[in-house]
């Protein structure tokens, strides 16, 4: 008897990226010219095949199509090439929450889910304990989703999706969510799921849970399928594919300065993000910044526990008395979890004149917990003891942390641990 659950046969995704929105419609129309577009290529003939029990991860760069792959089996997008066979009622735990109507109680989005899913009044009635208690969010369960925190919605969504038997779940980053205690009781979950016999398949940037729960790896680069096997080799391999990245990206800022010479910028080696905060009184303006890793090269993977430097490269437009320059890293959902100024680390300048030039530099050991993470600039200062901000980026590009080893909480103590047995 075939066990195979999920077979993914040489699946591609193409993204047509339009220089402006007329262009969409005149392709909608039919009346699309070369040039128009240009191709994207999300994922380029991947195949694959998982089992019934097996728990299989992917892992990749960010852009590597991971998530593309996972909403293509899960029905959420169709691939424009190749096919995918599911054999299995699947659980997705993608974008928790979707689906969820705000106005509604928590126990009415639950019933609502559940016929989503195809369940009758009666499956929901009996799974509705379970799901209560596994969300554990008191009373509120009771009152709209719109009063909610963030917290309590994610809390819910998980469980819905978590405690509705499937014979196969998909899980992209949705094990991060809550608190430490809730994130236990996640993983306790998954456990259970392995140990029943399911099936699954997860996307994520905690290299030590995938090494710790997957029975197989699969690693996407670039929308490649470039290896598949058991996760130690498959890891390695991945932590090589970010070192040739960072070799690249560095070879690439070496022809870039012998073409551009002095005017050749930093930020160019990042995909910065397009909606950054900006925002200044102007008497500075930060004109570059980097990120550069412990081989020199300007990348934004960094290994954890590896030494790492933030760059900011800042103009003065007036002269200004004890500039502070700084830096800080949020979590994509927006909580600000380390930074530092030249103020606190005692490195002041004095009097910036007009027209000079900065570079300020923070080398520091990477030790924050593996996953993604937002870095912020700026130029700040004191005016009669009044705050000022001459320039801000905030949020201006993503930094992945690639770890092996994660602990409780945002940053690692890097404790050297011992268990000794001793006479009772």
């Amino acid at each position: 008897m075939d066990e195979t659950v999920i077979r993914v046969a040489d699946v591609s995704k193409v993204y047509k990226l339009y220089k402006k929105p007329s262009e969409r419609l005149f392709d909608a129309l039919g009346l699309a010219r070369k040039g128009r577009f240009k191709e994207h290529r999300a994922l380029d003939h991947v195949s694959f095949e998982i089992r019934k029990g097996e728990t299989v991860g992917i892992i990749g760069t960010n852009g590597s199509g991971k998530s593309t792959i996972l909403k293509i089996i899960t029905g959420v997008l169709s691939p424009t090439e190749g096919e995918v066979a599911i054999n299995g009622r699947i659980s997705a735990l993608l974008e928790l929450g979707a689906g969820f109507n705000m106005e509604y109680t928590g126990i009415e989005n639950v019933y609502l889910n559940g016929m989503m899913m195809g369940f009758s009044r009666e499956e929901m009635d009996a799974r509705l304990p379970d799901i209560v208690q596994f969300a554990d969010i008191g009373e509120f369960v009771n009152q709209p989703c719109k009063t909610y925190s963030s917290g309590m919605f994610v809390r819910l969504a998980f469980a819905v999706a978590i405690n509705i038997d499937p014979e196969i779940l998909i899980v992209d980053e949705a094990l991060s969510v809550g608190d430490v205690f809730f994130q236990a009781k996640c993983y306790k979950k998954f456990e259970d799921f392995k140990a029943q016999g399911k099936t699954i398949m997860f996307v994520s940037h905690d290299i030590s849970s995938v090494a710790k729960y997957c029975d197989r790896v699969i690693l996407l680069n670039q929308g490649v399928k470039l290896s598949e096997g058991n996760p130690k080799d498959t890891i390695n391999l991945y932590k090589k594919v970010l070192l040739k990245q960072s070799q690249k990206i560095a070879e690439g800022q070496i022809l870039s300065q012998a073409a551009g010479g002095a005017n050749a910028l930093w930020k160019s080696n990042y995909e910065l993000n397009p909606g950054v905060d900006e925002y200044g009184t102007g008497e500075a303006e930060i004109i570059d910044f980097a990120i550069v890793d412990e081989y020199g090269s300007y990348t934004n993977c960094i290994q954890k526990g590896t030494p790492f430097t933030i760059k900011s490269k800042v103009r003065f437009w007036s002269d200004v008395q004890d500039p502070i320059f700084t830096y800080t890293f949020k979590t994509v959902q927006g909580t600000a979890v380390t930074g530092t100024n030249t103020m606190y680390e005692k490195a002041g300048v004095g009097l910036a004149r007009t027209g000079e030039i900065y570079v300020a530099q923070f080398r520091q050991n990477m030790d924050l917990q593996g996953g993604e993470y937002l870095l912020s600039v700026s130029c700040t200062g004191y005016v009669g003891g009044e705050f000022r901000a001459y320039h801000r980026l905030y949020d201006v590009v993503g930094v992945t942390v690639i770890s092996d080893k994660n602990t409780v909480g945002f940053y690692d103590m890097n404790s050297e641990t011992t268990v000794t047995r001793v006479e009772g």
